[in-house]
């Protein structure tokens, strides 16, 4: 509609945005494994809350010398999500934590400060803890503010970006600094609300993490908050000058979802719904809107289904996953069990 945009990020692989950082992360790290002198396997490890865990498992799938883990909640990302990254086999193990996306997140960062682990195995990360999964991110803001520009409204360019752990805004925000000519970011969460608290009343106070039909975005201390205070001295009068934030229930993502498709005739995902609303609600008048549309529709099929009472196409790369045998190893949510399981690799 006038003035507002959809920046579409999942025409990849596993039709989410990470496909970009994910692949890229994949083939550097296979070409300095092939020039260093160290002959031991990389051991990937990676926390998911949806799309992490598919893009980077489909983006290392058969690279030889990398072995991958994606640990994510159980019960806690949709069945299309799932079966993207627990039914490939070859060098990707899925490992389904008994807990939330934070205590996925809390093992992978224990691991590496563990000295036995790091004395015994080569571990990394592809979650947006590694710069090297999110900075290729960059690319697609200045992508977008390109083809603004060609349109002939490049001028005061506000970008919306759907917020859980914080990656793909810091890429945005690394891109700025770097030159990127937009006006301002909004951060848009869900329930999870964390951020927009500290845009508030200055205060970081991380919480456990609510489950949510945006559920990619359910983090509740998003590791990339360092990287946003540091970029800009810890100061948060710079960080609120450039950056805005909101916060949506279920409830409003969802009329959100039903609203925009019956005005507009454009299918948004829960992700993209929520960045949608905050240019609505937050744009101002000469602004021009851009939000992430970062993951396709029919990868939350049922919930997209539910609310805007049409059938969702499910793109063939979808139906391809669904077919394969999903394959997973339980794990509890203590670190002591997950290191365990690495000393056996």
């Amino acid at each position: 509609e006038p003035g507002i945009y959809s920046l579409e990020l999942f025409h990849g692989p596993t039709l989410a945005f990470k496909d970009v950082g994910a692949r890229f992360m994949a083939r550097v790290l296979q070409h300095f494994i092939k020039i260093g002198d160290d002959r031991r396997k990389v051991n990937v490890l990676v926390a998911t809350s949806g799309d992490t865990g598919s893009a980077v498992a489909n983006g290392f799938l058969g690279i030889d010398g990398i072995n991958v883990h994606v640990l994510y909640p159980k019960g806690k990302v949709s069945p299309v999500q799932e079966c993207q990254f627990t039914t490939l086999g070859r060098n990707i193990t899925a490992i389904e934590v008994d807990g939330v996306f934070d205590d996925c997140q809390r093992l992978v960062k224990s691991a590496f400060l563990d000295k036995e682990l790091n004395d015994r195995l080569l571990l990394t990360s592809a979650n947006s803890i590694n710069v090297a999964r999110f900075l290729p991110q960059a690319f697609y803001y200045f992508n977008a503010y390109s083809q603004l520009k060609k349109a002939g409204v490049g001028e005061s360019i506000v970008m919306c970006v759907p917020s859980g752990n914080f990656g793909n805004i810091t890429a945005g925000l690394i891109a700025h600094r770097m030159g990127l000519p937009v006006k301002r970011f909004i951060a848009a969460n869900n329930a999870n609300n964390v951020f927009f608290n500290y845009l508030q009343n200055g205060v970081y106070e991380p919480k456990a993490s609510v489950s949510t039909i945006a559920n990619a975005m359910d983090v509740g201390d998003p590791s990339n908050f360092a990287r946003i205070l540091d970029l800009y001295g810890n100061d948060h009068d710079r960080i609120t000058s450039l950056i805005s934030g909101t916060t949506y229930s279920d409830g409003l993502i969802s009329a959100t979802m039903a609203d925009c498709f019956d005005r507009t005739g454009y299918l948004l995902d829960p992700h993209g719904a929520v960045g949608y609303r905050a240019l609505k609600q937050l744009l101002l008048p000469g602004e021009v809107g851009v939000f992430l549309e970062t993951a396709h529709p029919a990868k939350f099929k049922d919930t997209v289904e539910s609310m805007v009472n049409t059938t969702v196409e499910m793109p063939a790369r979808l139906y391809a996953f669904m077919r394969g045998t999903r394959q997973t190893i339980p794990m509890t949510s203590e670190f002591s069990d997950f290191k365990s399981y690495l000393k056996q690799l």
